[in-house]
């Protein structure tokens, strides 16, 4: 996604070049059909910071629905509504201009208090400078791709190099939870191991630190997200976009544990049974696409046999693993 100070730079710039009084983008919120207001310049203080638009919905919407470019020298509010402005701070604009952006990212408009603001010149320079920002944004976005690739990357290949530097269980996993938090971007990765009964499990281990209420404490397999992925031996994601229910308490409730917005539940299967279950979560919302949940797989499926060496020595299921 494009910065939005620079974004911000590029508004600054183009209401100076067509003298305008306001310069607004709008880019996509999530995967959802709606259209945040990303960056804005305006001559006044009446920006409405938090606007949400949906495809058709005003004169910004009916761009970006269709994908055509908008220019009105006379404006009023009986043509249609720019759903930006603070109550009352709309009925001083004279004239509206606005571009989409290409492959449908989203809409730069433009707005004057003086009527016959605008030219049809203007209108094309104003779409080139739409392009410039798709182009800006596209860029952006696979800079962000490669380089969360890169991180997944290199975090593998330590962990790979981690069972031979470390043999001491309870280090190799604090590391190896640690490295896994870090490169995913979510601030708690957790390993939850079923006991010897089959109905309960446990916190095995934890990148930060628990209460010792918790780390001692044995969950029914009936309760939380992660008791969820032990009964149903599925990998469980929650949270993942605006509007979605939040992770919660993913031991169930009195776990000790504050509610997490986002998380990702993967089953770790060993002798062809759900033994443990890799949990990384965030108390904030996460954006988790594709390559996070490739990532996490890979990752639960290397520990996964990692943990059935440790199982075939009938180690997995004891409070003394490999201590």
């Amino acid at each position: 996604m494009l910065a939005t100070t620079t974004a911000q730079q590029l508004l600054n710039i183009i209401c100076n070049v067509f003298d305008s009084y306001s310069a607004v983008l709008f880019l996509p919120e999530g995967k959802k059909e709606q259209y945040h207001l990303t960056a804005y310049f305006s001559l006044g203080d009446r920006i409405r910071k938090d606007a949400l638009i949906s495809p058709g919905q005003g004169l910004a919407g009916w761009i970006i629905r269709n994908r055509e470019p908008l220019l009105i020298n006379n404006f009023d509010q009986k043509r249609g509504i720019l759903g930006y402005y603070e109550a009352g701070e709309e009925s001083n604009i004279r004239a509206f201009m606005g571009c989409p952006l290409d492959r449908g990212l989203g809409a730069l408009c433009l707005d004057s208090k003086r009527t016959y603001s605008f030219s049809p010149k203007d209108q094309k320079i104003l779409t080139q400078f739409a392009q410039l920002i798709g182009n800006l944004s596209q860029h952006a976005c696979a800079l962000e791709a490669g380089s969360a690739q890169y991180r997944y990357y290199s975090a593998l290949k330590v962990l790979g190099e981690l069972r031979a530097k470390i043999q001491r269980w309870g280090d190799f996993l604090e590391n190896h939870l640690s490295i896994v938090s870090h490169a995913a971007g979510l601030s708690h990765c957790m390993l939850a191991a079923r006991d010897e009964t089959g109905e309960n499990y446990f916190v095995e281990g934890s990148n930060l630190p628990l209460s010792k209420a918790t780390e001692q404490a044995l969950f029914s397999v009936h309760a939380g997200a992660v008791g969820w992925v032990f009964r149903n031996n599925s990998p469980l994601v929650v949270g993942n976009n605006e509007g979605s229910a939040s992770a919660g308490p993913l031991f169930g409730k009195g776990s000790g544990l504050p509610d997490f917005a986002s998380a990702i539940c993967l089953p770790l299967v060993v002798n062809k049974k759900t033994r443990g279950v890799l949990v990384l979560s965030d108390l904030d919302r996460v954006s988790i696409n594709d390559e996070l949940q490739h990532f996490a797989n890979i990752v639960a499926d290397n520990l996964a046999l990692f943990l059935e060496n440790l199982y075939l020595k009938n180690r997995l299921t004891t409070r003394g693993v490999a201590e």
